[in-house]
């Protein structure tokens, strides 16, 4: 039986996770992570992206994305082949690399846009034994970005967008987003429908 065909919306952001094959590690050193990121800053100029959120642990990573010019499928493909080759000739690695391919949830409202954000930026807190204490110290995360303030290191990544679009109480700043990522919502935290 064939899987089912993706169906790509050129305005919606996508939660897209990727996770090793037998849920091994797929980023061993920095220098992978460096390596990953070049890959999309590659990616983005063939095709160009919008990346409001990503956080790369150790065995699988989590982008929220926006491919407005080309599917999905297209964009997700030319990074992961390209990953994959660079791991497999670095550490000189046969067989099947990904579980199996991508999981993308569609992020069509405010409110589920944030929603994963929020789920995206706590990993690795929400890990069994949580991997840093605050989320601001976990290095692989564009969270620490938004805490330090810091300016995009990447075209592809926006950091002004998701505090302008908290409902109320917050106020559309970084601060108020930071807030909003430290509470907890179990509905938000267990995936359940974000839309």
């Amino acid at each position: 039986m064939g899987r089912n065909r993706r169906i790509w919306n050129p305005n919606a952001y996508e939660h897209v996770v990727m996770r090793g094959n037998n849920r091994q590690a797929i980023f061993l050193e920095d220098s992978d992570v460096a390596a990953f990121f070049r890959i999309l800053t590659y990616a983005h100029e063939k095709y160009p992206f919008t990346m409001l959120a990503y956080c790369l642990m150790t065995n699988h990573y989590h982008l929220l994305i926006q491919s407005s010019e080309v599917p999905l499928g297209k964009l997700m493909a030319l990074i992961n082949k390209r990953y994959s080759d660079y791991y497999k000739k670095k550490y000189n690695y046969c067989g099947y690399f990904y579980e199996s391919r991508y999981y993308a949830g569609k992020a069509i409202t405010h409110k589920s846009i944030l929603a994963i954000s929020r789920y995206v930026h706590r990993n690795p807190i929400n890990t069994n034994e949580p991997m840093v204490e605050d989320m601001k110290d976990y290095p692989h995360s564009s969270y620490r970005l938004y805490a330090e303030s810091l300016c995009s290191p990447y075209e592809f990544l926006d950091l002004s967008y998701l505090p302008t679009i908290l409902p109320p109480p917050y106020s559309s700043c970084i601060a108020d987003y930071l807030l909003y990522c430290k509470e907890t919502d179990l509905l938000d935290l267990e995936g359940e429908k974000l839309n």
